[in-house]
């Protein structure tokens, strides 16, 4: 009998996006990983690059063919170039690069340059499913949030109508979210260990992402004064995992049970957002879809103090990916994504 479940694909598997994309997608019940592409091992066997994926038996190709579904974990503006052909033939993607996460032109020139197709920009959805799960469903194209956005819009969705605009989001992340290309500021092992460092200081690429999705957030429960954002992020000696603490005070007192309940409230019904009462770590949804969040209020100030934490390469990267996948074709959410943290 003919395999009939929808044929995907993986463009530029060999980045760790890519990589950890394979594995997931290796065991959804419902789909089929027909074909990966990767610019730097064409034609080669996966093993070779990742040992890991051998049971997939795959060779490394150098074009999308059968996918009827594709991800695209090119970097940016290369993914760009590619994904306008990938639509007009009548293939879903789900873009894992920052092409089509902005809606306006303007912004994304601002902090990456010229894109080389803004016409699809109005067309793409923002792919976080707590928020914008109807519009993905439909989607032909859905742009994949970034890891740091991911962390830092969950942590503060339910009380985004009722914080003041000035945010403080300090974020820390494994040396994974740099990626796989070789930096000796970022990922040489003696630069790195048993060392602690900001970066993007001057202003991060996240940050509008960031500050897009909370402002509509706030434009939607009729609170017209947009974010203010201070986002300073960290580098810190782990493979995966970030942790992002926000700061903000409330417009109107709330005590702590009720700044709990109003977390407890807005994520009862997700699959992957965990409330917490006790302070996260990232190893506690290390290899996980999962996100923790612990909100606290002091209220002798009322400044909120949200912490939060998530996988970068799975709820930051694929699984978030897999997900919006899952609601694209109409399967459960879960699908291929129930496996639990890794400990220790």
């Amino acid at each position: 009998m003919a395999d009939m479940r929808p044929r995907v694909g993986i463009i530029n598997v060999t980045g760790y996006a890519g990589a950890e994309l394979a594995r997931i997608l290796a065991k959804h019940p419902a789909v089929r990983l027909v074909e990966v592409t990767g610019r730097t091992a064409a034609h080669e066997p996966l093993a070779k690059s990742f040992a890991h994926l051998a049971d997939l038996q795959m060779t490394v190709g150098d074009r999308i063919v059968e996918a009827e579904v594709c991800f695209s974990a090119l970097p940016a503006h290369a993914s760009a170039e590619v994904v306008p052909t990938l639509v007009a033939e009548g293939r879903r993607v789900i873009d894992i690069s920052p092409d089509y996460r902005l809606h306006d032109e303007g912004t994304y020139n601002a902090w990456y340059g010229g894109h080389p197709s803004p016409a699809l920009l109005n067309d793409a959805v923002y792919g976080l499913p707590e928020v914008h799960r109807a519009d993905v469903r439909s989607a032909r194209l859905v742009g994949n949030p970034g890891c740091f956005p991911t962390v830092a819009v969950l942590a503060l969705m339910p009380v985004a109508p009722c914080i003041e605009p000035d945010v403080i989001i300090d974020a820390k992340s494994g040396i994974s979210g740099a990626g796989r290309s070789f930096s000796l500021a970022v990922n040489h092992y003696c630069e790195i260990n048993e060392s602690c460092q900001p970066y993007g200081l001057e202003g991060h690429r996240h940050r509008p992402e960031i500050t897009q999705e909370l402002d509509e957030l706030r434009r939607t429960a009729g609170v017209g004064v947009p974010i203010d954002v201070t986002f300073v992020p960290h580098l810190v000696p782990m493979t995966r995992g970030i942790l992002a603490t926000c700061y903000a005070r409330l417009t109107e007192p709330m005590t702590p049970g009720e700044v709990l309940e109003t977390y407890q409230r807005a994520y009862e019904d997700e699959p992957f957002i965990r409330v917490v009462s006790d302070p996260p770590a990232t190893k506690h949804v290390w290899g996980s879809n999962y996100c923790l969040i612990c909100p606290r209020v002091y209220p002798q100030t009322g400044r909120l103090v949200v912490t939060a934490c998530i996988d970068n390469l799975v709820k930051g990267a694929a699984g978030q990916a897999v997900q919006n996948m899952n609601l694209m074709l109409g399967f459960p959410e879960p699908f291929g994504l129930e496996s639990l943290p890794i400990y220790p």
